[in-house]
């Protein structure tokens, strides 16, 4: 089975570089990210089991990279922060944080409650589980299910695997030609407009229901799905 994927964010080097000599010492894969900009992409690129995140960061506080983060993954976030306030541990679970950790704190007590919250979320297990979260959107590959707005809604296969693709990379732009090769697959012979059809089609499922995210068209590209802030 693959070794557990752990993200820390810290803008202290310091604390990162200890962080992952104890975790890669208990097995664990270890990325690194210095700020809240560069988490929230690596988060979405790397897809980790488990984020380590400290509050006080440029570009994006952690306040900020946990709303982001918690808009398209549910994976569990453990807050670093030198703020020990019970506000501060409010907020941070009213956002969607896993678990609390104040510095300074034991590096043994980090990995000791890292597993302690992997156990409880069951990551091993969702790991193969494939599915995307937004605002009232959700898409499960895995059951082949898409809820909008809490209600299951009927979509065939190659519907639920085109909008599974385009969410899993939000704000991306494919080329219709990228999007039969990619969902479709290489050896598909249909004629790109077999794209649009589909895409209508999504869209009456969808249009409306997030002012959040929207299917968007590309001219003269593509489609994308845009997330709005």
């Amino acid at each position: 089975m693959a070794s557990e994927r752990i993200l820390v964010v810290d803008d202290d080097s310091n604390i990162c570089e200890l962080l992952r000599l104890y975790l890669e010492k208990d097995g664990y894969e270890v990325a690194i990210a210095n700020n809240g900009g560069e988490a929230v992409k690596m988060f979405q690129e790397l897809s980790p089991d488990l984020m380590l995140l400290d509050i006080m960061l440029p570009v994006l506080d952690g306040w900020q990279v946990c709303r982001e983060v918690r808009k398209f993954s549910d994976k569990p976030i453990i807050m670093l922060t030198a703020k020990g306030e019970t506000f501060d541990k409010v907020l941070g679970f009213e956002l969607g944080a896993d678990d609390y950790v104040v510095k300074p704190f034991d590096a043994k007590e980090v990995i000791a409650r890292v597993k302690a919250v992997l156990r409880r979320s069951g990551s091993t297990e969702k790991t193969n589980v494939k599915e995307v979260r937004f605002d009232k959107l959700v898409i499960n590959l895995t059951n082949y299910e898409l809820r909008v707005d809490g209600k299951k809604v009927d979509t065939p296969p190659k519907e639920l695997e085109l909008i599974y693709h385009l969410a899993s990379n939000p704000n991306r732009v494919f080329t219709r030609d990228q999007l039969l090769d990619e969902v479709w697959g290489f050896d598909y012979y249909g004629d790109s407009r077999t794209v649009d059809v589909h895409v209508k089609r999504l869209r009456e499922k969808l249009e409306g229901v997030s002012d959040k995210w929207e299917l968007k068209t590309v001219w003269s590209v593509g489609y994308k799905f845009g997330t709005l802030d």
